[in-house]
């Protein structure tokens, strides 16, 4: 039976439905064998054992340590990390933004010689984890905040690089063009035409990076990068569970609260 040609699809769309069905195929093969290769111990994990030694653990927990000496402490901390993860996204967002504007190619006129070396140097830094970041820095900056800041920004600049670069050259051409056309400079057309288009895009890149240095500005501390992920290794470290409760209600409290303010601001942006 043939198939009538005014409901054939066209050689493009089967040629991209192949390709989704070779890339599912290969995702479901590397799940299966993730399952085969790993040593998983599922049956000791649902045991009753198991069950019973992670419900006395985790009430260890309770009840948490409230006192006003100890809260204070966890105040100051949570600042610290605040601080850390909001100065961190700042100074990435800048260095992202320098590097975003010779990784990308602005038009098809641009000879772009520095987008590929610039891409890699992208690449490089975010390929490198917060935590190694922190472990470098902390030779020579030295233990505290300041470490933990600069390993932040090391990672988040090359995340953000790349996102930026990304955003500029899917931005439309028509404006700039326009002003290429009338002999305009470079700079002044980037700051006039594509800036203006990818700012709201760049704010909300920049914001959700800066949730996730949140969470990240918190695992930082137990290298001793200071904040609460310090006060966290240390008081785990002695088995202080209650007051080890009270700092992961911290944590959690201080996210969810970055998480809704950075989800109002992207809502604004993009109405």
């Amino acid at each position: 039976m043939k198939t009538d040609p005014r409901y054939a699809l066209p050689a493009s769309m089967l040629k991209a439905r192949y390709k989704a069905y070779l890339f599912s195929f290969v995702v479901l093969a590397l799940v299966i064998a993730s399952f085969v290769s790993l040593d998983l111990q599922w049956q000791s994990f649902a045991s009753m054992e198991a069950a019973g030694s992670m419900g006395r653990f985790v009430a260890e927990f309770f009840p948490p340590d409230f006192s006003p000496v100890f809260l204070r402490k966890v105040a100051w901390a949570a600042w610290e990390t605040l601080a850390m993860s909001a100065l961190g996204t700042a100074l990435a967002a800048a260095l992202g933004l320098v590097l975003a504007i010779p990784a990308s190619r602005m038009s098809a006129q641009d000879s772009a010689w520095l987008r590929s070396p610039t891409r890699w140097l992208l690449n490089a830094l975010r390929s490198i984890p917060e935590l190694v970041w922190a472990a470098l820095l902390l030779i020579s900056a030295g233990l505290g905040p300041m470490a933990g800041t600069l390993a932040l920004a090391m990672h988040t600049s090359g995340v953000l690089g790349r996102l930026f670069a990304e955003a500029m050259e899917n931005t439309p051409a028509g404006p700039a063009a326009a002003l290429r056309v009338q002999g305009v400079g470079g700079l002044r057309v980037f700051a006039y035409a594509t800036l203006p288009q990818v700012l709201p895009q760049l704010i909300s890149y920049t914001l959700y990076r800066w949730e996730n240095n949140i969470r990240a500005a918190a695992v930082l501390g137990v290298v001793g990068a200071g904040g609460l992920g310090q006060m966290l290794s240390f008081h785990m470290g002695l088995f202080h569970m209650h007051k080890t409760a009270t700092l992961l209600a911290a944590i959690l409290l201080m996210v969810a609260c970055v998480d809704a303010l950075s989800f109002a601001v992207r809502l604004k942006l993009t109405k």
